[in-house]
């Protein structure tokens, strides 16, 4: 611990560029993903705003268990499938993956074919299950 803090003092500045380097990483990163919801939040969403859940794992995943009512387009597959969902432009679109991470993609995607109220499940089916909240197989 010295030895660090003894660096920290004669290399201030790499260390300072470091800390603006991560800083930058993390705002580019959570600009780039969109908003995120747990999954209480979630469920607020679909029973009291109509919102619609797009699960964008591969089919094995989607075997393993979903979130009843969900949409299944793959992530690989979105691009060529956004028109399935144009009747859901005007509701709250909740992008589900496995562990919240390529949500984000599938959100920018979403955003830019112009839905208005996009937000991804964070911690994705991972997190639901966690909570014990209901699936479908």
């Amino acid at each position: 611990m010295e030895r660090l803090i003894e660096f920290a003092t004669q290399h201030y500045y790499l260390v300072g560029a470091w800390v603006l380097t991560l800083l930058i990483l993390l705002a580019t990163e959570k600009r780039k993903a969109g908003k995120s919801v747990t999954p209480a939040e979630a469920t607020r969403l679909i029973n009291k705003e109509s919102g619609v859940v797009l699960d964008i794992r591969t089919r094995k995943e989607w075997d393993t268990g979903r979130i009843t009512g969900a949409h299944h387009i793959p992530l690989a597959n979105l691009e060529s499938r956004l028109s399935e969902l144009d009747k859901f432009k005007d509701k709250p679109v909740i992008v589900v993956c496995n562990l919240g991470q390529a949500a984000g993609t599938a959100a920018k995607q979403l955003k830019a074919a112009g839905f208005e109220h996009v937000v991804r499940l964070s911690g994705g089916m991972t997190e639901w299950k966690g909570q014990n909240m209901p699936i479908v197989k």
